[in-house]
C-alpha cells in the first residue's frame, strides 16, 4: 500500500524532502481526476517555495486545438487521453529531465477560451524542482508510457468524489458554460476520463487526501 499525505502540511515537508535529495532536478507529478484539486495544490508548493528554485509544467498546455479535435471528430470528448498531444508532452517533459542547463519554453492552455498559447511558458535553467501537473500522467497505454518514467516521483490526489465533481462543476460554470451544461459535462464526459485516471491510482508513489 502506498504512504498517504493527509494535510497540506505533511505534503509540504514532502516537498522539503525532496528538495534535500541534492538531485540536480527532481520532477514531481501530480496526479488526479478532473476537479481532483491538482491546480490548488500546485499552487500552495508554489507559494510555500516562492522565491527558490522551483517550476511548474501544465498538462494542458498539450491539448489538441480545438479546430483539430473537430476534424477528428473528438471535439465533444475533449479532456480524454486521446486529445492531447502526447508525443509532444513527452517530448517536452524529457527535456526538461536531462537539460537542465537550458532554458524550456512550453504551451499554456487557457480555460476562458479553450486553447492553448505557444512557448507561454517556461523551465528555467538551472530549476531545482519541477512540478508537473495533469490527468494522465501515469496511464500506461502506448501513447502515455513514457511519461511516468520521467517522473521522480508521483502524488495521487484522492478527494471525495462527490466534493470533487461539485468543484468541477462550479469551474465549468466560471469558464461560461450554464449550469445544465456544466453538470452534463461534468457527470458525463469528465466523469468517464476520471474512470480512467483512477485506474492509475496503484502507480502513484504517494496518495494524497488533504481536507
Amino acid at each position: 500500500m502506498q504512504p498517504t499525505i493527509n494535510s497540506l502540511s505533511g505534503a509540504l515537508s514532502e516537498i522539503d524532502r525532496l528538495l534535500s535529495l541534492g538531485k540536480e532536478r527532481v520532477i514531481l507529478g501530480i496526479v488526479g481526476k478532473p476537479g481532483a484539486g491538482k491546480s490548488t495544490i500546485t499552487n500552495h508548493i508554489m507559494e510555500y517555495l516562492v522565491g527558490k528554485s522551483v517550476a511548474l509544467f501544465p498538462m494542458d498546455g498539450f491539448h489538441l486545438s480545438n479546430k483539430v479535435l473537430v476534424d477528428l471528430g473528438r471535439r465533444e470528448r475533449k479532456g480524454a487521453p486521446d486529445t492531447f498531444d502526447t508525443e509532444g508532452f513527452a517530448s517536452h517533459l524529457g527535456r526538461i529531465k536531462n537539460e537542465t542547463t537550458k532554458d524550456i519554453f512550453f504551451p499554456l492552455f487557457h480555460r476562458e477560451f479553450e486553447e492553448s498559447y505557444a512557448a507561454e511558458g517556461v523551465i528555467p535553467a538551472g530549476t531545482k524542482l519541477v512540478l508537473t501537473e495533469g490527468n494522465y500522467l501515469l496511464l500506461d497505454s502506448p501513447e502515455w508510457e513514457n511519461v511516468g518514467p520521467l517522473l521522480d516521483e508521483s502524488w495521487y490526489l484522492a478527494p471525495h468524489d462527490s466534493t470533487r465533481q461539485e468543484r468541477l462543476i462550479s469551474r465549468h460554470e466560471k469558464h461560461g458554460k450554464n449550469k445544465d451544461e456544466a453538470r452534463k459535462w461534468a457527470l458525463g464526459s469528465d466523469e468517464i476520463n476520471a474512470e480512467i485516471v483512477e485506474s492509475t491510482k496503484q502507480y502513484a508513489t504517494k496518495i494524497v487526501i488533504l481536507p
